[in-house]
């Protein structure tokens, strides 16, 4: 019975202080046009195969990377393939080599971008379509976790899904 009277004293307290949660985040304007401009970077450097840049849009060390595969293609790629995983984990680098040693044109499309900030973290999703020598690869969603390190935006995790079957 004690236990339950500190509790609802502290739950009380806590009220009476006016402190009902977490702070509500606000999007901040600036913040959103920064953000928009990492994402029109992203794309810029993808098309100029511009790996050292792309590399730079990441956090250094510490971020993830996953592909999820649709459905479809999951269970279509998984018949030939029975070790097959549905989420593929990797990181940055390996984007950025593949996109840098490219010799093909590659472009990704960004459609319904959404970006959501308080300042100092933000998450950022979209649809995309993502084009090899100008031929749809793959489409999907994407998302991003972003910080704000003090001299920029940085993404710190991606997660995206792909349908390459969805691309005819």
């Amino acid at each position: 019975m004690r236990k339950i009277m500190v509790v609802s004293g502290l739950l009380a307290g806590l009220a009476c202080a006016g402190v009902t949660g977490p702070a509500r985040a606000t999007d901040d304007a600036a913040a959103q046009a920064q953000i928009g401009q990492l994402v029109k970077h992203f794309q810029a450097a993808i098309i100029a195969h511009d790996k050292t840049a792309l590399e730079g849009m990441f956090v250094a060390e510490g971020g993830s990377w996953f592909e999820v595969l649709g459905e479809d293609a999951y269970r279509h790629i998984k018949a030939r393939k029975p070790d097959l995983s549905r989420v593929h984990a990797d990181d940055h680098r390996h984007f950025a080599a593949f996109i840098g040693d490219s010799k093909q044109p590659i472009e990704e499309q960004f459609s319904n971008v959404r970006i959501q900030t308080d300042g100092a973290v933000a998450s950022v999703y979209f649809d995309f379509v993502f084009l090899v020598d100008g031929k749809r690869n793959n489409v999907g969603s994407e998302t991003w976790q972003l910080v704000h390190t003090g001299e920029g935006w940085k993404i710190s995790a991606m997660a995206y899904s792909s349908y390459p079957d969805r691309t005819r």
